[in-house]
């Protein structure tokens, strides 16, 4: 399933035409921040589908019932430039646990590239419900990458993919790759470059929140 957050939501369409502007671009904490905001309503949206509990409450004048979660997430990001929107997830789901994955491209001198992963730190992650936040979802290589090497640690009882922007070759890709996975999205562009970027897209997210890199 895919969900396309932009498409309820006035307020998330806002924060990705910010995202893309070129010039707001320029105020780092403001691109940062976006992507944070995005992570938050992809969070309550989440939330809406995961199990549930009733307990009762003991307030000062009485008992009040009231839904909780019946489990708890791990949220996981790909470093470094999922860390604004795994913030905004955290932000909601301020219970959860967290895991990290560093899964990069690394371009070879004819311009191809492979998705390198050399760092995983986790939880356990057998039945869990595991939310992978990425603030591109490109060709999807990387992601299914991630989630391949998720499942060899432990099989997740569910798997949620959170993106600012997702392009639909990636979607397709992903699908195809993780069926039982749900996409949640800020907006869907349809364009993919041949070195494999998106169009309109953004840019590189993760050089627009931190800085540019040395490419390697």
């Amino acid at each position: 399933m895919v969900v396309n957050l932009s498409q309820g939501h006035s307020l998330v369409s806002n924060w990705v035409a910010e995202l893309r502007d070129t010039e707001i671009q320029k105020d780092r904490m403001r691109f940062r921040r976006n992507l944070e905001r995005i992570g938050e309503v992809a969070a309550y949206e989440i939330s809406k589908v995961l199990a549930s509990q009733t307990i009762e409450v003991t307030t000062a004048l009485g008992t009040a019932t009231a839904e909780v979660l019946t489990e708890q997430p791990v949220l996981t990001t790909i470093l470094r430039a999922g860390l604004p929107l795994h913030q905004g997830l955290l932000n909601y789901f301020d219970k959860a646990d967290c895991a990290f994955v560093s899964a990069y491209r690394k371009h070879a001198a004819d311009g191809s590239f492979e998705i390198a992963l050399e760092y995983f730190s986790s939880p356990e992650l057998e039945g869990r419900i595991v939310i992978v936040s990425d603030p591109m979802l490109a060709t999807g290589a990387s992601l299914v990458k991630t989630v391949q090497y998720i499942r060899e640690e432990g099989e997740p009882g569910s798997i949620h993919i959170v993106a600012a922007i997702a392009c639909s070759v990636g979607i397709e890709y992903v699908q195809r790759h993780i069926p039982d996975a749900t996409i949640w999205c800020g907006a869907i562009d349809e364009e993919l470059t041949a070195k494999g970027y998106i169009v309109p897209g953004l840019g590189d997210a993760g050089d627009l929140a931190f800085g540019a890199k040395i490419q390697s």
